[in-house]
């Protein structure tokens, strides 16, 4: 009887807990993130509640990666509300939701939608459409694109913003080749509006990849978008300012060590940590500074430290401060990001990072361990203590990386752009895909082509790095452009010398004449192979075009009428095995600003300041011809042939672009002034006075595309051990070229 009642209460309750969960009364959680919602004593899913019995975490360099949310104005719940109707492609990846045959058939090329008439389109959005028109991507072809990009401005999607594009869901919808976003790139800086700030963009990107600042980690998709910076319309289209860091101060600390001037935001999504910036300030040697003052309607809400955070905000300068510290706080501000990002990078001071939970600039490739410290609102009060521990050593090496990472990728806009392009090529063409070392270290990841090899020691900047060195021998590049007509020409002299050099392997001679080849008997004999073969086009680009024939990694580009000895030549090569990333030549040219006529100008004046050497007899690594062939654009190849001129200065520029540093001149006998432009038909275009005239106006050409001025100055010339001492000249090992 007693098991009889036991049963009967038994099966009673199990009737009751199924009636219960079938009429919603009683909620399971669905996960642990959800263990502490409750349905009584007045709370509410919407409301937050702290976890306390969570452990506090130590603070967070980027080596020890915190992925949890630290938002106490939207629950979890409405977080995820807002990403599903922010993106339905949540779970989009490349191999998901791009259509790779496309690239496969063409290579990787960008589309740009033709721009609609009467839509509005801001200043930023433009110039980012322009950059992608003029890189070597473009075509104006869609069915032979890979990735398309919008017309319509999706830069500010902030509805109150006077930037702001309506209708744009529709517009979106409309395209013909949209396709729900399959191979769409969307370029984002603002997304959400008062007072939540979401993420959401106000029409559906479907499949579309976002090149989006101020990302969250929780809706970034990994090897899917990109994480952009956040920059203001002011920022440079191209070129842009070098770094702030003009020498290495050793020990690296400077006025003061941690700094921050911004706004504090009273009420609303991120003011919780700029509210709280006051509790370590200590108006010495950490000094962060907030203001009230800002908006329309601050004073309504001004608390008791507004008047005192105001006027000690009006005490500082923040360019002062920015070059005087050892490190600056990156707090969030309204969103993830903040323009204070790219000002720290650009300052060589260390950028301090207080936003949970967002994704960093470029976080794909770089490695931000090196260049930042990652930090945790939630411990604020650690950040000094934590900054003053860093070893000197430390600080000096993170700041030398912020400059190289403002440089490389960052100092304007057409850099984040072609960045951001290279980025996903990369993730469409793995075979030929840089590595970690590539896009983390000198010259940077849009400057080493994977084109070009997939093997480092293949390029002329890893070479320390690898422990190697580059292959001791150079071929040589004669430029021909007149007829062999007689056996006293200096093409042939220079043929010999440059044979009986110990470090030659092969000479190549480039036919540029309009006359048929010379007979094989026509040249001297040799030690060395000589090759001979006609300049595609007669064109004077096509003595930089990156020949397979070119097997070395040093090339010795030679004027037919230039004038070494075989020591001379010796004596450069070994010069360019110790710098094999720059120029080393004997010819040398300057540039300077024309004050007067407010443009640059191009000087051949013998003076001890040089900045370009000429590669009429000059040695470089042969990468350089593959990035001159595929990096440079038409336009500017075009005008080098066009004007039959002005090739040599175009490398230079590269040259310099490339590795920030002048090039490098070695001595060579005072004749060579006069007996480098021989008798020849060549002398006559040194004698135009058109040529002049044409080399100046190169120079400003190239420095428009550019973005600036890349050549850089110097007066270092590089002699043999005993040059010109008074010692007997047995005891020189580049004795001949003191006889010359």
């Amino acid at each position: 009887m007693q098991a009889k009642k036991r049963y009967l209460i038994l099966l009673s309750a199990g009737t009751c807990l199924v009636l219960l969960f079938y009429f919603g009364g009683v909620q399971l959680p669905s996960s642990g993130r959800n263990r502490h919602d409750r349905s009584h004593n007045g709370y509410r899913p919407d409301q937050p509640w702290p976890h306390f019995s969570d452990p506090l975490q130590q603070f967070l360099l980027w080596d020890q990666p915190d992925t949890e949310e630290y938002n106490i104005h939207i629950s979890p719940r409405q977080k995820r509300d807002v990403n599903t109707s922010v993106y339905k492609g949540k779970r989009c990846r490349m191999d998901s939701c791009f259509d790779f045959s496309a690239c496969k058939r063409n290579d990787f090329k960008v589309y740009v939608y033709p721009q609609q008439k009467g839509e509005k389109i801001s200043e930023s959005y433009q110039n980012i459409l322009s950059i992608v028109e003029g890189s070597r991507f473009y075509t104006t072809d869609p069915g032979q694109a890979c990735l398309f990009i919008l017309s319509l401005d999706t830069l500010d999607r902030d509805s109150l913003s006077p930037q702001y594009v309506h209708n744009l869901k529709t517009k979106v919808q409309n395209l013909h080749l949209w396709n729900n976003g399959r191979n769409h790139l969307i370029f984002n800086l603002y997304s959400g509006t008062w007072p939540d700030y979401t993420e959401d963009l106000g029409f559906d990107i479907g499949q579309a990849m976002l090149a989006k600042a101020s990302i969250s980690t929780e809706i970034f998709r990994p090897n899917f978008d990109v994480s952009i910076p956040l920059f203001s319309k002011e920022h440079p289209r191209t070129g842009g300012d070098r770094g702030y860091l003009k020498y290495n101060s050793i020990p690296p600390f400077r006025k003061y060590m941690l700094v921050f001037k911004g706004k504090r935001y009273l009420t609303g999504i991120g003011s919780d940590t700029r509210n709280a910036l006051y509790h370590v300030h200590n108006q010495e040697d950490v000094v962060l500074l907030t203001t009230c003052k800002h908006g329309k309607d601050w004073q309504k809400h001004k608390d008791a430290r507004c008047e005192k955070d105001n006027a000690e905000y009006d005490k500082y300068d923040y360019r002062e401060m920015l070059h005087n510290s050892t490190f600056c706080l990156v707090p969030r501000g309204r969103r993830l990001g903040s323009f204070r990002f790219l000002e720290a990078l650009q300052a060589a001071c260390v950028p301090v990072m207080l936003s949970n939970g967002w994704e960093l600039p470029f976080s794909e490739i770089i490695n931000w361990n090196t260049a930042a410290v990652i930090g945790d609102e939630r411990l604020l009060l650690q950040i000094p203590s934590t900054v003053r521990s860093i070893h000197q050593d430390k600080i000096l090496a993170l700041r030398q990386q912020t400059q190289f990472l403002w440089e490389a990728y960052f100092s304007s806009v057409e850099k984040i752009v072609l960045t951001t392009l290279e980025i996903i090529q990369d993730r469409v063409l793995q075979q030929e895909s840089r590595s970690t070392l590539m896009w983390n270290s000198h010259p940077g990841g849009l400057f080493a082509l994977p084109q070009y090899s997939a093997h480092l020691g293949d390029f002329p900047f890893y070479y320390a790095t690898l422990g190697i060195k580059p292959y001791p021998k150079f071929t040589a590049v004669i430029h021909a452009v007149t007829p062999l007509v007689s056996q006293s020409q200096p093409i042939l002299k220079l043929l010999v010398s440059v044979a009986k050099s110990q470090y030659c392997a092969q000479i190549i001679v480039l036919w540029n004449c309009d006359k048929p080849l010379p007979a094989k008997h026509r040249w001297p004999a040799t030690s060395v192979p000589v090759i001979v073969i006609e300049g595609e086009n007669k064109v004077m680009s096509s003595r930089f075009l990156p020949y397979e024939t070119i097997v070395t990694d040093a090339v010795l580009s030679l004027d037919e009428d230039t004038v070494l000895s075989t020591t001379e030549v010796d004596f450069a090569f070994t010069v360019w095995q110790s710098f094999p990333e720059r120029l080393v030549g004997y010819p040398a040219r300057s540039h300077f600003w024309d004050s007067n006529k407010e443009r640059w100008g191009y000087t051949s004046k013998w003076t001890n300041d040089y900045s370009m050497v000429l590669t009429g007899a000059a040695i470089y690594h042969r990468y350089y011809h593959f990035l001159y062939t595929n990096f440079l654009p038409a336009s500017l190849k075009g005008m080098v042939d066009q004007l039959a001129n002005c090739e040599d200065i175009l490398m230079n520029f590269l040259v310099s672009a490339v590795t920030k540093l002048p090039p490098i001149k070695v001595t060579q006998k005072k004749q060579y002034k006069e007996t480098m432009m021989g008798q020849s038909s060549r002398a006559s275009r040194w004698a135009d006075p058109d040529h002049f005239a044409q080399r100046q106006t190169c120079m400003n050409k190239f420095a428009s595309w550019f973005g600036g001025m890349p050549l850089v100055h110097s007066q270092m010339r590089l002699d043999p051990v005993l040059f010109k001492d008074q010692v007997s000249i047995l005891r020189k090992k580049y004795r001949d070229i003191e006889r010359l």
